[in-house]
């Protein structure tokens, strides 16, 4: 079913609301003011944001608590032995202890480089590119260094849609009710849809997308299709679509509703 602007306009107006954020590993990215914290909280949030959402957000929780003083100050003032000493035993799913302290040394390595992960990302970025892709690789291969951390962040090499990192330039880039944003010199324009299942269901449901693999081509032409809707911002109605499915209170069968109800409160727990 083909959609116009004003159906996507409505659905933002309606849902892109921060109270709708829970459970999304969104949430903790407003408890972090500090834009050095933010980021780094912000790409663990992303790189665990696989599985049963329940589980993710209580692991990017137990993640989060184990660096007090904020993120920042925890992966600069500590050394591998620290990272390796402090997740000792951790497990996520296909994700090791060792995988997490590859990312957290690599993410040393960048922040000592750089300064901050937004000037490592800069250091690729380029305007005139139609998208963020060529730095959104370049950005991965740093994350990647070593090579022991493939459930954290595919191979940027193939055609993964890489929905994870675009997820977290999602949150780092936009500024809205919902996404806190911080990284200002990046437009909005360039950003490109953090495509996974639901959201391939919803490409296809909605006749954004033809394509039968959820690749970073069917991403793109996704992003296309939004962008003939919002062209300086298409990624806007990314967390309006993909709390159907997500949330217990919204369901896919709300979105092919003439009128669109508000999400259902659930009735208080039995004591």
């Amino acid at each position: 079913m083909q959609k116009d602007k004003a159906f996507f306009d409505r659905l933002y107006k309606r849902y892109n609301k921060r109270a709708l954020a829970t459970p999304d590993p969104l949430q903790f990215l407003y408890e972090y003011p500090d834009l050095k914290d933010r980021e780094i909280a912000a790409l663990l949030g992303a790189c665990f944001a696989y599985g049963n959402v329940k589980q993710i957000i209580k692991n990017v929780q137990a993640l989060l608590s184990a660096m007090p003083g904020g993120p920042y100050a925890f992966i600069t003032q500590h050394c591998t032995a620290d990272f390796k000493k402090t997740f000792s035993g951790f497990k996520y799913r296909f994700t090791t202890s060792r995988e997490l302290c590859a990312l957290l040394v690599n993410i040393k390595y960048i922040l000592e480089k750089y300064s901050t992960l937004e000037d490592c990302f800069l250091h690729y970025y380029k305007t005139e590119e139609e998208n963020i892709l060529p730095a959104l690789r370049a950005f991965a291969r740093q994350l990647r260094r070593g090579g022991e951390i493939s459930s954290l962040v595919p191979d940027p090499d193939k055609n993964s849609a890489l929905k994870r990192l675009n997820l977290f330039l999602r949150w780092m880039v936009r500024q809205d009710e919902v996404d806190p944003g911080g990284w200002e010199k990046i437009s909005p324009a360039k950003l490109i849809v953090p495509l996974d299942v639901h959201m391939h269901r919803l490409g296809h449901m909605l006749g954004l997308t033809a394509r039968k693999q959820a690749d970073m081509k069917a991403a793109l032409e996704i992003t296309r299709s939004f962008a003939r809707f919002c062209p300086h911002d298409p990624v806007k109605y990314d967390f309006c679509l993909t709390r159907f499915g997500i949330r217990d209170d919204m369901s896919y069968k709300d979105l092919s509703a003439k009128r669109h109800t508000k999400p259902r409160r659930k009735p208080p727990a039995k004591r």
